[in-house]
């Protein structure tokens, strides 16, 4: 196996790592609610939710796909180096966040480290002042910056519009009832959450895997193969049912408290505003937006409700995301130019 060859097969290996670190991180966007509700049990949750993680490989497309593969760095600067380092990158940052229990991005992970990888190759073999030059202007870099903003404001707003929906539909229910129904409903809202989060996640791992099959020449155009579809899908639901315990705190019960309504309209909010988005190709964060959901689930009890305290630092982790993991991936492109020739 020639360099090249081995260099392939070490990406889509590490790039199925991060698909699985980011199933385990992200476990608790698919989790949190249902378990915090005591819906299901945590083991059920996470197998619950992988089955949709892997399920949703036969859904929606890879526009999100195409946006990180060949929408966001300048093909130019895109080689096997950047690539790795890249990736290293974003499960560096990953497991940080993990470690500390904090909600972070594992779209803007990748997206902040690949970027940090291009730019600096840009860096060495362009000069400082040309470092902006790895990144490609327009659509690609629009959405995701746009995505950080009003995807967490959309998935709060939809989960308001909800839970006042719902509550007015079912005021005349006995408590009883409504309870009971809740649970089903929940059920439901879970599953399309997972759908959404394995549809929106999974893509960016294919895109990375693509663009580095595409540079090396084993495919003559850039497209998504169908084994790549399920092996980027596989892995984040294997990732998903090791599940992601001290995020699943976070989420489900120190930064609001939840009913079983409550968590359906909340997953139910998020997922459609993920799903609308990747529809587009916008390289949302699963975890803004559910969270954006349950502080608008909070709100509409009483906005003393939410923990705004815990709320501000995981928004300040959203913050730094991007350049930090841009900054490891920076170092980490660096040692990989050191390390291995080519």
């Amino acid at each position: 196996m020639d360099l090249t060859a081995t260099l392939v097969v070490i990406i889509i290996l590490l790039a199925l790592t991060f698909d699985y670190v980011n199933g385990f991180h992200d476990a608790a966007n698919s989790i949190a609610t249902v378990v915090a509700t005591r819906v299901l049990t945590p083991g059920r949750a996470v197998v619950w939710a992988a089955s949709f993680n892997f399920i949703a490989a036969f859904g929606f497309g890879t526009a999100v796909a195409k946006t990180i593969g060949k929408g966001m760095i300048h093909p130019d600067m895109v080689n096997q180096h950047v690539i790795l380092g890249g990736l290293m990158g974003a499960i560096a940052w990953d497991l940080i966040t993990w470690y500390f229990g904090i909600p972070s991005s594992s779209s803007h992970a990748l997206v902040g480290a690949y970027a940090g990888a291009a730019m600096a190759r840009a860096a060495i073999e362009r000069g400082i002042t040309n470092v902006g030059s790895a990144l490609l202007p327009g659509r690609g870099w629009m959405l995701t910056m746009a995505g950080i903003v009003f995807s967490p404001l959309f998935g709060m707003l939809l989960a308001i519009l909800l839970m006042f929906l719902v509550t007015w539909l079912l005021r005349r229910v006995q408590p009883r009832l409504l309870d009971h129904y809740s649970r089903r409903f929940q059920l439901f809202s879970a599953a399309i959450f997972s759908f959404a989060h394995g549809t929106n996640d999974a893509q960016k791992t294919m895109g990375i895997i693509a663009s580095a099959l595409f540079t090396a020449g084993y495919i003559k155009e850039f497209y998504i193969p169908t084994w790549v579809i399920l092996a980027a899908h596989f892995a984040i639901g294997l990732g998903t049912l090791t599940g992601g315990w001290r995020i699943v705190k976070t989420m489900g019960t120190r930064l609001t408290k939840l009913k079983p309504l409550g968590g359906f309209c909340a997953e139910t909010a998020a997922a459609i505003a993920i799903l609308t988005q990747a529809f587009f190709g916008g390289i949302v964060s699963t975890t803004h937006t559910i969270t954006g959901a349950i502080v608008g689930v909070g709100t509409v009890h009483r906005v003393r409700a939410v923990r705004w305290g815990l709320a501000t630092n995981i928004v300040w982790a959203w913050v730094l995301t991007i350049p930090a993991s841009a900054a490891i991936a920076a170092v980490s492109y660096w040692l990989v130019r050191i390390l291995v020739p080519g």
